[in-house]
């Protein structure tokens, strides 16, 4: 049996450092950065460690608070932490873009921040719903131990979409989980929802455990399964194999898995 004080036990050579430093710069806004290091990339998230100093040039000032995400941080009691205004906008800095392009606001800024947070959250709730069917092997939960980005590297899933004719995800993650001692991966494609609803919501995930395992191939063997049996238009389940878009409805009646997780098990 798995107990929660070795899965989560505090191990701070795994814990990446801009998340060690992460709990001063919740609800403490004018938080100085100046003594942070210069480090290599963090392995667990790629990033370098956090900047919560103005860049050059700024034309207004912005938040440094960080906000608690509700997703466990693996090898540790304590949770992820989100990036603040400030970080994110440096981070947009090192990537290439520049503000005097662009006719952006303090405002807007505040709700980029709110729709990242929100587009992970809703990541981590859908990869719950997968692990739902390991609650048996791991009783306490998974947790997230890294992630990275790999916009322009299109999974075969998404590839497959666009030979269709459908639009190719503005992004991709790859999680990395612990199952309570096991690695799972799980690949994130993020598409373009429209319009950012009243909660900041926008984007369309299309969240599978990758097949890289037999387990991973099982699970979603098992959900497409049971999608297929409990279906009853058949135009409806054309569509799902024709991998198009989501459906709007429910589509496992044990209520684990969401349509557009259904949609998903394809491909990779």
């Amino acid at each position: 049996m798995h107990m929660k004080t070795d899965h989560r036990t505090e191990n701070t050579d795994d814990v990446p450092a801009h998340q060690e430093r992460a709990y001063e710069f919740v609800a403490c806004p004018v938080k100085s950065g100046s003594s942070q290091v210069k480090d290599d990339i963090d392995p667990s998230n790629m990033m370098p460690p956090p900047n919560q100093q103005p860049s050059p040039g700024q034309p207004f000032p912005l938040s440094t608070v960080r906000e608690e995400s509700s997703i466990p941080r693996a090898h540790s009691d304590k949770k992820w932490v989100y990036p603040s205004e400030q970080m994110f906008w440096n981070a947009m800095l090192r990537k290439g873009w520049r503000w005097k392009d662009d006719d952006i606001t303090s405002e807007d800024m505040t709700n980029i921040i709110k729709i990242h947070n929100q587009n992970n959250e809703q990541a981590w709730k859908e990869i719950l719903k997968w692990e739902a069917l390991h609650a048996a092997e791991c009783p306490c939960g998974p947790s997230l131990m890294r992630f990275g980005g790999k916009a322009k590297e299109y999974s075969p899933r998404a590839r497959i979409r666009s030979w269709m004719g459908y639009e190719l995800p503005f992004d991709r993650h790859d999680w990395i989980v612990d199952r309570c001692g096991k690695e799972v991966r799980y690949v994130i494609d993020y598409y373009d929802g429209g319009a950012v609803d009243k909660n900041y919501q926008f984007t369309i995930l299309d969240v599978r455990p990758a097949l890289d395992s037999l387990s991973a191939v099982w699970d979603r063997t098992k959900c497409f399964a049971n999608f297929v049996v409990t279906t009853e238009s058949f135009s409806y389940f054309a569509n799902i194999v024709l991998l198009l878009p989501p459906a709007s409805e429910d589509c496992d009646p044990i209520n684990l898995l969401s349509v557009e997780t259904a949609n998903a098990l394809i491909d990779h």
